[in-house]
């Protein structure tokens, strides 16, 4: 393509002289005024607007513009003064009704005087940079009418006492009221705000002012909220039926400032009725109006986040502290999750489920329930509760809320380790007694624990599992193989790995004659066909089913332990029998012993020995007979341990010691996993990196890292500077 030079074509009056007649020009605006006149009368229609616009044009093409934009400016400001004149008359209401009748009329005479001097809108007045034919009406409009000193503040205070009358509850009329207020518009930015906007939003920041004083000596929390929200609907209201759109921010802030940023403190703790009372008496509407109020000013929600975190670390430590809450660990745990759900259901229905929220909330429970040493072993109690009896019955669904609630505050564990201490324990015995009341929700516990924790967190706790299975194959090889053991006792024996499983104290007993040979053939069975284990009886974790005949011969079949076995089977050979002759017998520890015979002695409905003198305690001296009286409405009775359900003092110091045992490895290992990848590394930085590394676990003590280090030093894993005596070497 070639480029062409862009041409510019201009067209030029005639060259030949053309002769006007000296009084054209007069004659000829004499029409226009004439016209112009006739116009704004409503006489529009016997004009010939063609003729106007070529009369209109020739005077410009004459150049006799000049005369033309004067001659305009002064009619329509002769006229505009009698305009004035006539709005100024109106008496009270009439006052904006003839305002608005006149700007009607004269935007409709300045559509057709603008029609008619077109020509001189397009050439003259861009060339002489005056203002074109309509903007010059409204600029004279503005100075002659909306700025007139009789008209100005009248006006002003007319519309002001309008929306006042509005706000008290009167019915106005919007429609005046909208077209007035476009009027101002249509007049420019500075028009609307100078003589309306900016007195509109004093005016009102007064208004709010005092009424916000009012409302807060006489009314509560929620009442005050409900008012703020009213009147910040109606000024939305306000702003869609009559105000400019962008009043809409500047009414709102007025509003938001007045009724709720000068009172925030004030709202959020007032006696009865604040924050506090809301959150207690679980009023979601009211809430969910704070929130939303609050939202729209500076530091409205941080203000209702910091009342609700110290609200909730108060009742939770008032909680996890009340020596009486402590007794029952199941209730205690129930109380923790059943206000979790609480500030849950508030943070979802009223806060938006706002994150910050949550996060407070969170941060919240992990603060109070570390406060309570306690907390991983009831935990671990209150899943062992759920899932020994309290789940039977329950759907799958349910069961997985459950678990996911109990797996919600084992992450605000800071002891995690100690956690899996207790559940190991309680899993153990669930497994052994055959008491869980479904192996998928122990299985679904298991794959969460995992997730949360990682594969060494869980893998004993699946072995545990692997055991069961395996001890079931066992025992159908050894009736397979001793086919003349069928008629005799039955032996179940669930064949534990050693590390698999919560360490126990090996205790013999002497079990009877016809139980230890079948434990006897047993042990020569599974030894025969694996080779280079041990085995060792933890008889203290067994249970038996025995078949008694009692006075009037009455049988039933008595569910005990393996050491209630041992002592009721010595009355086979003997009527009368004391606590020495028992002890010697049945080789049973004291602490055991003593539980075993209380709880078949001293338990109304249990109690199927008897014993001389007749207490709650087991003293040496006493002595024990069958109970021949004994009856029950069931042919099975089972006879529990009398047991506590908490460890007792020296128990939890013990749990705690090997707790703090098996961390010292794991901690060595993260300080040589560090400074292996980073050769040199300072105290603080080391401390700082190994409690990251292991809060997943539990949260280290600065004073036990100090120790393992020194323990690394001396087996020479690590070296100090020699210079500088707080940093560490990495020794490969």
């Amino acid at each position: 393509m070639s480029n062409q030079k862009k041409r510019n074509f201009q067209i030029e009056a005639f060259k030949h002289r053309v002769v006007v007649d000296p009084k054209y020009a007069d004659k000829t605006w004499k029409i226009l005024e004439h016209a112009i006149r006739e116009i704004y009368n409503h006489n529009a229609s016997g004009l010939s607007f063609e003729e106007l616009y070529r009369n209109a044009y020739n005077m410009v093409l004459h150049k006799f513009g000049e005369k033309l934009y004067s001659g305009l400016v002064a009619t329509m400001t002769s006229h505009l003064k009698e305009i004035s004149k006539s709005i100024e008359s109106a008496q009270g209401g009439m006052f904006l009704e003839e305002m608005n009748k006149k700007w009607t009329e004269h935007n409709k005479a300045l559509q057709m005087i603008r029609d008619i001097l077109m020509y001189m809108d397009r050439t003259y007045i861009p060339s002489t940079q005056k203002t074109p034919v309509h903007e010059l009406g409204l600029n004279l409009w503005r100075d002659n009418i909306v700025r007139s000193s009789k008209i100005q503040t009248r006006l002003l205070n007319t519309l002001l006492e309008l929306v006042l009358r509005e706000r008290t509850g009167n019915v106005i009329n919007r429609g005046l009221m909208r077209n007035i207020i476009k009027m101002l518009m249509d007049l420019g930015p500075s028009v609307y705000r100078e003589d309306f906007e900016n007195h509109f939003l004093e005016v009102s920041a007064e208004f709010y002012k005092g009424e916000s004083q009012k409302f807060i000596e006489c009314c509560d929390c929620g009442d005050y909220l409900q008012q703020a929200e009213r009147r910040l609907n109606e000024e939305l209201e306000r702003v869609t039926h009559y105000l400019d759109a962008k009043s809409e921010a500047k009414i709102t802030n007025v509003v938001e400032k007045e009724m709720i940023a000068n009172h925030m403190l004030r709202l959020v703790h007032m006696e009865n009725s604040g924050l506090v009372n809301m959150l207690l008496d679980d009023k979601y509407e009211d809430l969910g109006r704070m929130y939303n109020l609050f939202r729209r000013v500076a530091n409205g929600l941080p203000t209702i986040r910091e009342v609700m975190t110290s609200h909730i670390r108060e009742t939770g430590k008032q909680l996890v502290t009340d020596p009486e809450r402590l007794k029952d660990p199941v209730e205690f745990v129930q109380r923790l999750l059943d206000e979790k759900d609480k500030y849950d259901s508030i943070i979802r229905l009223s806060f938006n489920n706002d994150k910050t929220f949550l996060n407070a909330l969170n941060s919240s429970f992990e603060y109070f329930i570390n406060l309570n040493n306690r907390s991983p072993e009831f935990i671990s109690l209150f899943v062992d509760d759920k899932l020994r009896k309290s789940l039977k019955g329950v759907s799958e669904e349910d069961v997985e809320i459950i678990l996911d609630k109990v797996m919600m505050l084992f992450r605000y564990l800071q002891e995690k380790d100690v956690f899996e201490k207790y559940y190991k324990q309680h899993l153990a015995k669930r497994l052994l007694s055959g008491k869980t009341v479904s192996d998928d929700a122990e299985r679904s516990l298991i794959v969460k624990l995992k997730t949360e924790c990682g594969y060494q967190f869980t893998s004993k706790l699946e072995g545990m599992f692997t055991d069961m299975k395996t001890s079931q194959d066992t025992m159908q090889g050894f009736y397979a193989s001793h086919l003349e053991l069928e008629d005799g006792p039955t032996l179940t024996v669930q064949v534990l790995t050693t590390g698999s499983w919560p360490t126990q104290p090996s205790v013999t007993c002497n079990l009877p004659l016809e139980m230890s040979e079948l434990c006897e053939k047993f042990r020569s069975y599974y030894l025969g066909t694996h080779t280079g284990r041990r085995l060792s009886w933890q008889t203290n974790m067994g249970t038996a089913d025995i078949k008694a005949t009692f006075g009037k011969g009455q049988r039933h079949e008595l569910n005990v332990s393996t050491y209630q076995m041992c002592v009721l089977m010595l009355f086979n050979n003997a009527d009368r029998l004391n606590y020495k002759e028992i002890e010697q017998a049945a080789e049973i520890p004291a602490l055991d012993l003593k539980r075993c015979l209380q709880s078949m002695a001293c338990v109304k409905g249990k109690n199927v020995l008897r014993k001389e003198p007749m207490s709650k305690d087991i003293g040496e001296d006493d002595a024990f007979f069958v109970n021949d009286k004994f009856t029950s409405k069931l042919y099975k009775v089972k006879i529990g341990t009398v047991v506590a359900q908490k460890e007792s003092e020296p128990e939890k110091q013990e749990t705690r010691q090997r707790v703090e045992e098996d961390r010292k490895p794991q901690i060595e290992a993260a300080i040589v996993r560090i400074m292996k990848s980073r050769r040199t590394l300072d105290h603080n930085n080391v401390i700082s990196e190994v409690t990251k590394q292991l809060q997943s676990r539990f949260l280290a003590n600065p004073t036990e890292i100090k120790k393992r280090i020194e323990s690394l030093i001396e087996r020479e894993f690590l070296e100090r500077d020699n210079v500088d005596r707080k940093l560490y070497r990495y020794l490969a």
